[in-house]
């Protein structure tokens, strides 16, 4: 159909003459709500949007001489974490004279690691930074 009755056609009915495949020779267009169309692309968008999960990245802070009952407790907040979704920055603190020990650290960052090797791997291996201790871990 020539453009000026493709574009007749588009206005007697109220509508835009939209092009679909302009690469194809001839080009291919349809009559539709050009504002409509771009509104129900918009809401897509943002269905997906709203849908996505980003990893988030939960801190736990443990100090070297942690009680069992309270590394339990920490496990059960760290496990909930990887249940969701989100990464994991343990963070080991040491104060005053606990630098001098900073070996323990590394064994309950370790113990850590072994806890949550199930449904966790190592994404940062432990480093020292300054006073404090740190290991981050993502869901499998």
């Amino acid at each position: 159909m020539p453009l000026d009755a493709a574009l007749d056609a588009a206005r007697e009915a109220g509508l835009d003459l939209v092009m679909v495949a302009p690469d194809n020779d001839p080009p291919v267009v349809k009559i539709s709500d050009y504002g409509k169309q771009r509104f129900q692309e918009q809401k897509k968008k943002a269905e997906a949007r709203k849908k996505q999960k980003s990893a988030d990245l939960k801190e736990i802070k443990m100090r070297p001489n942690i009680d069992k009952h309270d590394y339990e407790v920490k496990g059960k907040s760290i496990r909930r974490f990887f249940d969701e979704g989100d990464k994991v920055k343990i963070t080991m603190r040491f104060r005053g004279r606990e630098m001098a020990h900073q070996h323990l650290g590394m064994e309950l960052l370790a113990k850590v690691r072994q806890d949550f090797s199930d449904v966790a791997k190592v994404e940062q291996e432990p480093k020292l930074e300054g006073r404090q201790m740190v290991m981050v871990l993502s869901p499998k």
